[in-house]
């Protein structure tokens, strides 16, 4: 199935919450990238693209899946929306400092951590995030422009009324809006806080 919904925001920008909440507004199955964590029989396409230089084939690395939110997928999110033009655009963001904040304590820990022999795919994971990543993220200062200037990328490249810039706590009203979906009798869902990312992945507790 074609991609309904592209996630274009980096991860630590409430993406896991925007996966649940997309998922209750029938827009799932949802990638993200806990579903290479959680499934990885999944893993393969993607180190076979940014690791082994196989072709990109969007259609086997979103296979099932009706929309996308997160890393790996969102640093495809031009290509998607290439490829998929009657797809919306979702940017999801949030302030930079805070943005850095969160990153340099998850997943900034979870590239530089050594992961055990019993824990290849996670490695496998910090691999392909490495080639994508680089050392854009090293450093606050470097991180932040580069956070910044991927925001301003892709306003200037999807058209308006193709794109939602969402604020990470904005709730349900503005994205249920752009999708012309009623708004759930329900609070929006709060997820992946940095406690919860650190024992998920870099611990690797279940």
């Amino acid at each position: 199935m074609p991609l309904d919904i592209i996630g274009a925001g980096f991860g630590r920008t409430g993406t896991d919450a925007l996966r649940q909440a997309l998922t209750e507004l029938g827009f799932g199955p949802c990638h993200h990238m806990h579903e290479l964590r959680d499934n990885p029989e999944k893993i393969g396409p993607w180190h076979d693209h940014f690791c082994g230089g196989a072709p990109l084939d969007l259609e086997t690395l979103f296979d099932g899946y009706r929309s996308q939110v997160d890393w790996p997928g969102a640093h495809l999110w031009r290509e998607s929306a290439e490829a998929y033009p009657d797809a919306k655009v979702i940017l999801s963001v949030r302030d930079p400092e805070a943005w850095w904040a969160s990153y340099s304590k998850t997943i900034k820990v979870f590239r530089e951590t050594e992961m055990p022999p019993e824990a290849a795919p996670m490695r496998k994971i910090q691999e392909f995030v490495d080639v994508f990543l680089g050392d854009r993220l090293d450093t606050k200062e470097r991180a932040i422009a580069d956070f910044e200037a991927h925001i301003a990328k892709v306003k200037e490249t999807i058209p308006a009324d193709r794109l939602l810039v969402y604020e990470l706590g904005s709730g349900w009203e503005p994205l249920c809006a752009f999708l012309d979906v009623p708004v759930p009798d329900r609070d929006y869902p709060h997820t992946n806080a940095t406690a919860a990312f650190q024992k998920r992945n870099i611990n690797l507790e279940t």
